[in-house]
């Protein structure tokens, strides 16, 4: 399905988890360079789930990288909560990708020495913030691993350990949620389960998520979805 995205010029422009506007992004010199963007325009609308497909090179993952501010386009402007991200250096950038967006990964990226109790909470570890053990607890819950919380990934299935990452990526209450591939690497009743709790993060817990997929199927639990083709978006 195809979803509206609201200007930021709008009046309800509160709605509007972020944006980006004419975004650029080239790769390379002379001859080999890659025109990754070439002049993106997005809105992201708060608390809903959108799929941006595409093929591999089509800057689908380019786009999530700048709006996520793990890269800086070369043109444009993004805009988070409400904070243009050219404005930050590399520091204050950082701390604002830490409090303010969470990061679900294909390859899950849990560390393999702490047990998922341990990998969920390292985000408030890591940037100081107070660690409320019932709030991990319900989150865990929600997500169906509060009784995997004491295990480590090697005795977690990889259904367990994604969505042990969706609970890490969504602990600090981000504004965004960004997801590369989450399912990639899972078979189709753990991708089922994953992608319904992704959805259920933006219905009921007022999570913006944002998945980057090349899967039709995947991208149907999204509310709106954002195809992408050599750099636009068409």
């Amino acid at each position: 399905m195809t979803s509206t995205f609201r200007s930021l010029s709008d009046p309800d422009r509160h709605t509007t988890a972020a944006g980006a506007r004419s975004l650029t992004r080239t790769y390379g010199r002379g001859g080999g360079q890659v025109h990754a963007l070439r002049g993106v325009d997005l809105d992201l609308p708060r608390g809903r789930f959108t799929a941006v497909m595409g093929a591999s090179g089509c800057g689908k993952s380019t786009l999530m990288h700048c709006m996520a501010g793990l890269d800086r386009p070369d043109g444009g402007a993004v805009t988070v909560a409400g904070t243009d991200l050219a404005t930050l250096d590399d520091d204050a950038l950082s701390e604002f990708r830490r409090t303010h967006v969470g990061f679900v990964f294909q390859a899950f990226n849990l560390l393999p020495m702490l047990t998922a109790r341990q990998n969920i909470v390292l985000p408030l570890e890591l940037g100081g913030a107070r660690v409320d053990d019932a709030r991990v607890d319900e989150l865990a819950d929600a997500l169906g691993v509060a009784d995997r919380l004491a295990h480590r990934p090697a005795e977690l299935s990889g259904g367990q350990q994604q969505r042990v990452a969706i609970a890490r990526a969504l602990v600090t209450e981000p504004d965004l949620v960004f997801a590369d591939e989450p399912t990639g690497n899972l078979d189709s009743r753990a991708s089922a389960g994953v992608l319904a709790q992704l959805r259920r993060s933006a219905h009921e817990l007022g999570r913006t998520v944002v998945m980057v997929t090349h899967d039709g199927d995947a991208a149907g639990y999204a509310d709106g979805v954002v195809t992408m083709r050599d750099g636009r978006i068409v």
